[in-house]
């Protein structure tokens, strides 16, 4: 791992608001703009239902980037944006940050990292399933419902945090119960949140499939992880993130200041994708249509 001296990694992880506030501004103002040009029924507008749901799907990544406490300097900030963020994905952010930081310190170990909990597609028939989100909505809210019921009691959500990530679940499952008896009134809600969020998850799916998938499942990061060199478009709604090893090298490092850290580093980089189209078409290439 390429080592930073102290200089270069204060300067690396110092935290700051205005980045942060404008890259949000920027990520929930397009969601609202889209909203209003789907309520508004402007030209083209299913259109804008793809854009919607892109931009909704991808503030996955600002709730995962809350969970280091690193997009603000203001920590009410990181809590708010990880709430608001995990809440339009069905994602609840106090279960995802302990969630999350257990995927850290046993990156892609079997038996100890959550994230193979659900192994990656081994054929093409369960890569399209994977790749639909189908698999996700559903793991989402069951999970929802053991946190709601006290159920859910894995190993690396703690007990002191575990009351406060059941209360969270209860909360947001009134939320949603709430906006599903709206839809008797307007159909609103499902034009600007409920189709955009299901037709942008396998956007998603892909590009997460990208971070770790066909990587070797063995402790170094700099071989279980990938970044993939993105276009700036994919790297701005995805708050930087495709620059994974970066990130797993030194996850205090806020999303602004990877692309400068990517610099530092590109050098010792093993594993990468010139882009997520490339990386698919490898990793399809791989497997099977179903397994025999």
């Amino acid at each position: 791992m390429p080592e930073l001296d102290a200089e270069t990694r204060a300067a690396l992880t110092a935290r700051r608001d205005a980045p942060g506030v404008i890259r949000a501004a920027f990520h929930f103002g397009a969601i609202g703009l889209c909203g209003a040009g789907i309520a508004a029924d402007v030209a083209l507008w299913p259109l804008l239902i793809v854009v919607q749901g892109v931009l909704i799907a991808f503030l996955f990544t600002l709730e995962h980037e809350a969970t280091h406490g690193t997009p603000f300097r203001n920590q009410r900030l990181n809590e708010w944006a990880g709430h608001l963020a995990g809440a339009a994905n069905l994602v609840p952010f106090l279960w995802f940050r302990y969630f999350h930081l257990a995927h850290h310190r046993h990156t892609n170990l079997p038996d100890k990292d959550p994230e193979l909990d659900a192994p990656k597609p081994a054929t093409r028939l369960g890569w399209a399933w994977h790749v639909s989100g189908l698999p996700f909505w559903w793991a989402n809210i069951r999970l929802l419902g053991r946190l709601a019921r006290g159920e859910e009691r894995p190993d690396y959500l703690p007990s002191r945090a575990r009351r406060r990530a059941e209360r969270e679940a209860r909360v947001l499952l009134g939320l949603y119960a709430v906006a599903l008896a709206s839809l008797l009134v307007s159909p609103v809600l499902f034009w600007v949140w409920i189709l955009p969020a299901l037709i942008g998850q396998p956007a998603l799916r892909v590009y997460l499939l990208a971070e770790h998938g066909d990587c070797p499942q063995v402790a170094s990061i700099l071989d279980n992880t990938r970044t993939t060199l993105t276009n700036q478009l994919v790297r701005l709604i995805a708050w930087n993130m495709p620059y994974h090893v970066e990130h797993h090298a030194y996850p205090n490092v806020p999303f602004h200041a990877l692309p400068r850290l990517h610099r530092r580093m590109r050098d010792a980089l093993r594993v990468t994708a010139p882009g997520y189209a490339a990386f698919t078409r490898r990793y399809l290439s791989r497997r099977p249509w179903r397994a025999s």
